[in-house]
């Protein structure tokens, strides 16, 4: 039995990011199809975040580093300021998902934000991560410049919230379970198991 996995990310949050090993895990030892759905933390024309105010360096100090050390992920508190708007990535997630390779193209783009400090709201940048996971330079400029892709987006981002109910990412889904935060690899494994055996039941009763 596959089990359906969304993972909601934005690509603005380092916790995101150091929640990829757990799912790649997941992947490894459970029969899961993983979608990764957009949620943008502060869409337009909420105010983005800076790193010179007192709020980020808080945050990565007591969480941010602390939880990249134990899972030995290399991860940096970019200094872009204010931080982008990742409307413009999400729209080449599209992209990326109709070619099978969302998963390649969200990591790359956690990689450039937090470990090469590059700017993901910039075009030239969005491009560079298309290309570097083998999507089409021309079709990704299509996608930037896409107003049916924005359209797409709004409606991802409604889904999210009011659909899902998602406030804050990554937001895992399994079969319609909402878990937040970053769950270990064995509490999604758990997680799964306990609806594979439910479901499982469930048949045998019928």
């Amino acid at each position: 039995m596959t089990t359906k996995i969304d993972v909601f990310v934005d690509y603005v949050c380092p916790f995101c990011f150091l929640v990829e090993g757990a799912i790649e895990e997941l992947k490894r030892d459970r029969d899961v199809d993983v979608t990764i759905r957009p949620f943008e933390l502060r869409p337009d024309p909420v105010p983005t975040l800076r790193p010179e105010d007192d709020y980020l360096p808080r945050i990565w100090r007591d969480a941010v580093y602390p939880m990249a050390d134990r899972l030995d992920v290399p991860i940096t508190l970019p200094t872009i300021s204010p931080q982008p708007r990742t409307e413009k990535a999400f729209m080449v997630l599209q992209l990326a998902q109709e070619q099978g390779k969302a998963e390649a193209y969200s990591e790359a783009m956690f990689k450039a934000f937090f470990q090469d400090d590059r700017n993901i709201g910039e075009d030239e940048v969005i491009l560079d991560v298309a290309v570097s996971v083998g999507l089409d330079r021309a079709e990704a400029e299509q996608a930037l410049r896409s107003e049916e892709r924005r359209a797409r987006q709004q409606a991802d981002q409604d889904y999210a919230v009011n659909a899902v109910g998602v406030t804050s990412v990554p937001g895992i889904m399994v079969e319609g379970q909402l878990l937040r935060g970053v769950p270990s690899a064995a509490r999604l494994k758990k997680t799964v198991d306990t609806l594979v055996e439910g479901a499982t039941a469930a048949e045998g009763r019928s």
